[in-house]
């Protein structure tokens, strides 16, 4: 025996971080020859047997007393060379393989080093399961980041689950384990068992696992996710060239499980939802499509917000390959994708990330900086720079092998402030003494700057709930670098206006109005979205008041108001036909609503409000540029009137007017920029959506009549809890 007590008895164990130094095939000390090891707990002989170098002899390995360690020596060369083993296991069944010990690091120092700065942007190419080719053989190199595990193998049902087999090597003082396994393909399953610090022996999923078995079970399995053959190059080439900021865009929010069901417990695949949500969206002309999140999660009624697996699409509906048929499907279609991303927390299974190596690898050691109350889960540690580099890596992967068009930031306010949802004492000021994250505003930046750059075109969105300065504006004027922000002061001003009898409201206009106080401070998307459909909420439809007409005419009119206002739109899926009861993740929308006239005709309206809003300039071009909307009305709370006007450039001007009551007012006159005839364009009353019908047949002449500070005016007859939007008539 060549090797010395404590290196065999470190073999044994499992306990050496370096075991290619021993096992494999490696030079004498006196070099006088070679020797070659191998651990292998299954086997009775084991012979090697060259691979290119025909010449050398096939030896077998004699094993070690007592151990599963088989050792031979050749004096026949002084250098190394390739070899495979041939295994006999004890039921006699022989089995050939090239050795796993003998292939150099798939990582090089460069990769190390960027990783160890944050700052290796393709970190998705080197850690996890990779298919590779090396020196003719296939296989699959793994690598896991676990600096403070004092051993990690891989284990698989390539190897029994066994972690004698496939013990790792750590990569220098990176963290970094690392192994080369011949023969493992693509649809091998495989988990991480590590030796965490206190020597606990424990089996984790893979951080950077591209695809998982279904919960509740958790291996990780090999995928190839560049395979995909994409057919939407003219998709992202216009993308690149779209100012997203001055093109509209209507966002259809969805949850792949609950769109539509084949039966009570089971849902569609990717591959299944592809052609009707396709055909659905295409239908009521949204642009965009916005996933709750896809990524894997274990537990189902987190809506996908609990994440277990950043780099894999969730299982439950079907591989990568279909997760990406879905978005190159809608990308044929012309519709974008957007996905919700959760950088925010991530749950305790310390199967997963927490605790991963034993200590507060991704999280911080202290709950006060590292759990969330509200959710019971952990906070990333945004000032380790492997942490910031999983994270800013995991944006651009979904952008870069999904083809993704924006990432919808969750809970963005959680990771601003360090006493977020914390009473005195349960927080840490920052350095400076304050309640500023200033390590969680760095990674934004970092995030933002880097998606975008990376991916012209890419939109980021933050759903961030507090009045924090410049979100949406570039990093180098001190901003966050967001392409936009939901407007959830809108949000929640606009749903307690409409929440009231319309009685009461005269006393509320300036819930309304309010918004266009800051509107122009940020570039706005406005949202009606799962969050305000759940938990006791109820739907829409539910919160409007009245009885069965009203609420249906009150929604409608709300819908106006909100295609006619500025900023992006976004509506979570049922919202459109005003389903009446509130969303439930368990089970599909109950599209046999559409069946009721009531329902179908708020369907109708979504589609040509979205067609109005997609062919009028005025709607979008100019969001976010003051000079782009001007009240005509703002004060007549008592009648519960707005009239606004939408500008933009080269495109006549939009005309909105609402009534918040269920009361018809004739001959009301608004002032407007220019004479000739006006076109009621939409009237949210319209008969054909389940309206009164009551309007102003179409055209309105504007009269030399000087109204609102304006040159000329319309007498409009305004229609009972309804929005109308008129252009003028061009010539």
């Amino acid at each position: 025996m060549i090797l010395t007590p404590d290196e065999l008895r470190s073999l044994v164990e499992l306990k050496h971080q370096s075991p290619h130094t021993l096992l494999g095939m490696h030079p004498l000390g006196d070099k006088s020859g070679l020797v070659i090891r191998a651990f292998l707990s299954d086997a009775q002989k084991v012979e090697i047997a060259p691979v290119h170098e025909k010449n050398k002899p096939r030896l077998e390995l004699q094993r070690i007393p007592n151990t599963d360690i088989f050792e031979g020596v050749t004096k026949d060369a002084s250098k190394v060379y390739a070899y495979d083993l041939l295994i006999t296991d004890k039921a006699g069944q022989t089995r050939r393989t090239r050795d796993a010990y003998s292939f150099l690091p798939t990582l090089g120092e460069a990769d190390l080093f960027l990783f160890g700065k944050g700052d290796e942007r393709k970190i998705f190419d080197k850690l996890g399961a990779q298919l590779r080719t090396i020196d003719g053989v296939a296989g699959t190199s793994f690598a896991v980041w676990a600096p403070n595990a004092q051993r990690v193998s891989v284990v698989g049902d390539f190897n029994g689950w066994d972690g004698r087999f496939h013990a790792m090597r750590m990569l220098g003082a990176s963290g970094v384990w690392e192994i080369f396994v011949p023969g493992v393909g693509q649809g091998a399953h495989y988990k991480f068992e590590i030796r965490d610090v206190h020597g606990h022996v424990k089996l984790n999923t893979d951080p950077f696992g591209f695809f998982f078995e279904v919960a509740p079970k958790q291996a990780a399995i090999v995928w190839d996710t560049k395979k995909f053959s994409w057919s939407d190059t003219a998709w992202l080439k216009q993308r690149t060239e779209r100012d997203a900021l001055r093109s509209p865009m209507s966002v259809y929010e969805v949850h792949v499980g609950s769109w539509q069901k084949k039966n009570a417990t089971e849902s569609w695949s990717y591959r299944e939802l592809a052609k009707p949500l396709v055909e659905y969206v295409t239908k009521l002309g949204f642009t965009h499509v916005e996933f709750l999140p896809v990524a894997e999660h274990a537990f189902y009624p987190s809506w996908g917000y609990q994440v277990t697996g950043f780099y894999a699409p969730t299982s439950r509906f079907g591989t990568p390959d279909d997760f990406q048929f879905l978005v190159n499907a809608l990308h044929e279609a012309g519709i974008g994708v957007i996905v919700d991303w959760v950088p925010a927390h991530f749950p305790r299974d310390e199967w997963a990330l927490a605790k991963f190596d034993g200590t507060a690898l991704f999280e911080h050691e202290d709950p006060r900086k590292g759990a969330h109350q509200d959710w019971g889960t952990l906070i990333f540690n945004f000032g380790r720079h492997e942490v910031v580099n999983f994270l800013v890596a995991n944006a651009l992967y979904w952008c870069e092998r999904f083809h993704i068009d924006g990432l919808r930031v969750d809970a963005v306010a959680s990771m601003l402030y360090l006493d977020y949802s914390r009473k005195a004492g349960e927080w840490i000021p920052n350095q400076y003494g304050g309640r500023e994250n200033l390590e969680a505003i760095e990674f934004l930046k970092k995030f933002n700057h880097i998606t975008q750059t990376e991916f012209p075109g890419v939109v980021t969105i933050a759903e961030e709930s507090t009045a924090w300065p410049q979100v949406t504006r570039p990093p180098y004027i001190g901003g966050l670098g967001f392409s936009f922000k939901w407007n959830m002061g809108w949000m929640h001003d606009t749903l307690g206006y409409f929440k009231r009898e319309p009685v009461h409201r005269k006393y509320h206009q300036n819930d309304l109005t309010f918004a266009m106080l800051y509107h122009h401070n940020e570039n706005f998307v406005l949202p009606l979205s799962h969050d305000e459909v759940v938990h006791g909420k109820g739907s829409l439809l539910a919160k409007m008041p009245g009885d069965r007409w009203q609420k249906f005419a009150n929604l409608r009119a709300y819908l106006g108001f909100m295609w006619g206002h500025p900023g992006k739109k976004l509506l979570f899926m049922g919202g459109e036909f005003a389903q009446t009861r509130e969303w439930n993740h368990d089970r599909a929308l109950d599209w046999h609503e559409l069946d009721d006239p009531g329902h179908r005709g708020v369907q109708s309206l979504v589609r040509d409000l979205n067609a109005l809003y997609r062919g009028t300039p005025a709607l979008y071009q100019k969001d976010g540029d003051p000079s782009g909307f001007e009240w005509v009305e703002a004060n007549d709370g008592e009648n519960s009137v707005l009239a606004f006007l939408r500008h933009a450039d080269g495109a006549p001007p939009a005309l909105v007017v609402c009534n918040f009551t269920p009361v018809v007012r004739y001959g009301y006159r608004l002032g407007v920029p220019r004479g000739g005839q006006w076109r009621e364009r939409l009237n949210t009353d319209a008969t054909a959506y389940g309206g009164s019908g009551v309007g102003n047949l179409e055209l309105v002449k504007a009269e030399p009549v000087p109204s609102h500070g304006r040159p000329c005016s319309l007498s409009l007859t305004l229609p009972p809890l309804a929005t109308l939007i008129l252009e003028p008539q061009e010539l």
